[in-house]
């Protein structure tokens, strides 16, 4: 199962933290994400990419994989069911999905869309278990997030703020739903 996903950039900032196992409070949750930085970023890049963590919150035997591209760690925590290149591979998944998501991805990408990115993440793992990792459903379904955010924008907009002509032709007509009496001043002003 997997414990958490964790972004950290080189400096050791949280680009993204989702947690699968419950880690009681936010001082925790900070305290877990400094110690499987520390325990990482140590590693030189010639290094295997998995190791033996020791994180008291989520028990003995973690098993910490992780990728290290450009300026970003990605750090999955899992127990020792789950098998270090299989999760090698989600990585390159969910690296290569948000790459094309954002076209050629940041950091500034992570921190601008974080509900893109937990989208994809949700697409591809849900409640510690790997759900997808066919990266065109992945990305279709990402896709389809999308088309449905847009649509439902514009209908938004539309209904809550019509246009200047709109209005216009509403007023001229008669049928500006009282708003020719809204905007006159009575008489006791």
């Amino acid at each position: 199962m997997i414990k958490g996903v964790i972004i950290v950039n080189n400096h050791g900032k949280p680009r993204l933290a989702k947690f699968f196992q419950s880690v009681e409070s936010e001082a925790l949750q900070q305290s877990v994400i400094r110690r499987v930085f520390t325990q990482v970023c140590q590693r030189p890049d010639s290094f295997c990419n998995y190791l033996e963590g020791i994180i008291p919150e989520w028990g003995e035997h973690i098993k910490l994989i992780y990728r290290h591209y450009a300026t970003l760690y990605f750090v999955f925590a899992v127990d020792s069911q789950e098998s270090d290149l299989g999760i090698l591979d989600l990585i390159q998944v969910f690296v290569e999905a948000l790459d094309k998501t954002f076209e050629n991805v940041c950091e500034l990408d992570l921190i601008f869309h974080s509900d893109r990115v937990h989208y994809l993440l949700d697409e591809i793992v849900m409640g510690g278990m790997v759900l997808e990792t066919n990266i065109s459903h992945i990305l279709e379904a990402s896709k389809d997030q999308g088309k449905l955010h847009s649509e439902s924008l514009t209908t938004t907009d539309a209904a809550n703020n019509p246009s200047a002509s709109q209005i216009r032709g509403q007023l001229q007509s008669g049928n500006g739903n009282g708003w020719q009496q809204q905007g006159q001043y009575s008489d006791k002003w």
